[in-house]
């Protein structure tokens, strides 16, 4: 089974495939999709959808999970994020494929056991988990490695649709 993880973000949207057979999990590709600030909000919506389509052709997940909303202070910040996760669920929609939300808080307790682990931490035990000979970086790509390993230990469980 492999699984897309996707951290949404108007500037940069990571991404994370994972495949699982049985308990194994290994990393199958991950990085950032990124727009320029100057780009038209449109614009910019239109290149994360391409690319996740892209993604969604070449790799043929199972699964999607995204990292829910987590609002901070900046309101405008929160709904550029919101415009490009409503994005990235049309995509997978419109591929069939089932979608899986999951809040920070999920993500981490369901990688690093502590669900207010710090953001190295998480990275670390993604780099543990996946067996990669590097920590994965930027923070938006782990992010969204992240979100691949909870969706597929969540699929593991029993616990997604059609798992």
């Amino acid at each position: 089974m492999i699984v897309l993880g996707i951290d949404p973000g108007t500037a940069r949207t990571g991404y994370g495939l994972v495949a699982r057979s049985g308990s194994e999990l290994r990393m199958v590709a991950y990085g950032c999709i990124e727009t320029d600030a100057g780009e038209a909000p449109e614009q910019r919506l239109l290149r994360i959808h391409g690319r996740v389509a892209e993604l969604i052709e070449a790799h043929r997940p199972e699964a999607v999970g995204i990292e829910r909303l987590f609002f901070n202070k900046n309101v405008q910040t929160a709904f550029a994020v919101g415009q490009a996760r409503g994005v990235i669920m049309l995509v997978a929609a419109q591929h069939g494929l089932p979608l899986h939300e999951f809040g920070p808080h999920e993500v981490k307790l369901a990688v690093t056991g502590y669900g207010r682990a710090p953001k190295d931490q998480v990275q670390r035990m993604v780099q543990l988990v996946l067996t990669m000979a590097e920590l994965p970086r930027p923070d938006d790509a782990a992010d969204a490695l992240a979100v691949a390993v909870c969706t597929a230990h969540s699929a593991r469980r029993g616990a997604l649709v059609g798992a």
